[in-house]
């Protein structure tokens, strides 16, 4: 096989990346990003209207400290609010960059920089965030599941 440098290899997969320099490309991309941020946003509406209105809330895990059990009711919230922060942030960069003719109505023209938009930062915050809590989520659930043993995976399906 011939030797290949770095950016020959990146493109192997014929996935555009993200910081890709073709705009067409990267319009598709943000297409695709901006339809994924709104299924997210109408998923998280209703899942808050569920929250509010029809969910059971569970009873604190028996011997489990109080710390965590507002740390865990503190992280829950915090998933809310990043997301919606993130939602409104991309909202913000659309409407101040007048980027969504661009992305969806096949206008030809440039994407603009989005660094220059004040909420750039913020959405590239809130997604370090959000991965942050993720992990912090998921190591959580498996130490209850596999060290503490007391079934807390079991207490978010349908049937308790």
């Amino acid at each position: 096989m011939a030797d290949r440098t770095a950016d020959d290899r990146s493109h192997c997969h014929r996935i555009p990346r993200a910081n890709t320099v073709d705009p067409v490309a990267k319009a598709a991309i943000l297409r695709v990003h901006v339809l994924i941020a709104i299924s997210v946003l109408a998923l998280m509406l209703l899942r808050v209207g569920w929250w509010w209105g029809v969910d059971r809330k569970p009873h604190p895990v028996a011997g489990s400290p109080r710390w965590q059990e507002r740390t865990g009711r503190a992280i829950h919230l915090l998933f809310y609010v990043v997301i919606f922060g993130m939602i409104a942030s991309g909202i913000g960069m659309m409407a101040l960059s007048g980027a969504a003719p661009m992305v969806f109505g096949g206008d030809d023209a440039l994407l603009p920089d989005f660094w220059k938009y004040p909420p750039r930062v913020p959405h590239g915050f809130g997604a370090r965030l959000l991965l942050a809590f993720v992990a912090l989520h998921a190591g959580a659930a498996l130490y209850h599941q596999f060290i503490r043993r007391d079934h807390l995976l079991r207490r978010m399906w349908f049937s308790r």
